[in-house]
C-alpha cells in the first residue's frame, strides 16, 4: 500500500495553502478527508490529489460573438430586397 497520511498542517504545506482553508473545506464537505478517533481530520495522498483536481480552473471556450443586429438564423441576407422579403 503506497498511501500516505497527512495532518492538515502537513497537507497545507504540501499544497501551499492555508491550514484553515483545508479544514474549512473538509468540515463543509467540499474536500475528501478521513477522520481518526474523536474527529481528527487526516488527508491521504489521494485526497490531496482530488482536492487539487476540484480546485482546478480550466479555460472555457467562448462562442464567437453575434454581430449586433444580425439574425440568429443561418441564412445570410444581403441588401434591402432580401430584408424586405424576410419581413413580408
Amino acid at each position: 500500500m503506497d498511501l500516505e497520511f497527512f495532518e492538515p498542517a502537513e497537507a497545507a504545506t504540501l499544497m501551499r495553502c492555508s491550514e484553515g482553508w483545508l479544514r474549512d473545506g473538509a468540515a463543509a464537505g467540499r474536500f475528501p478527508h478521513a477522520c481518526w478517533g474523536k474527529g481528527k481530520i487526516v488527508f491521504t495522498s489521494e485526497h490531496i490529489a482530488e482536492i487539487a483536481r476540484l480546485s482546478e480552473i480550466l479555460p472555457v471556450s467562448h462562442p464567437a460573438p453575434v454581430a449586433q443586429g444580425a439574425s440568429k438564423t443561418s441564412a445570410r441576407l444581403i441588401g434591402t430586397r432580401a430584408r424586405n422579403r424576410l419581413v413580408s
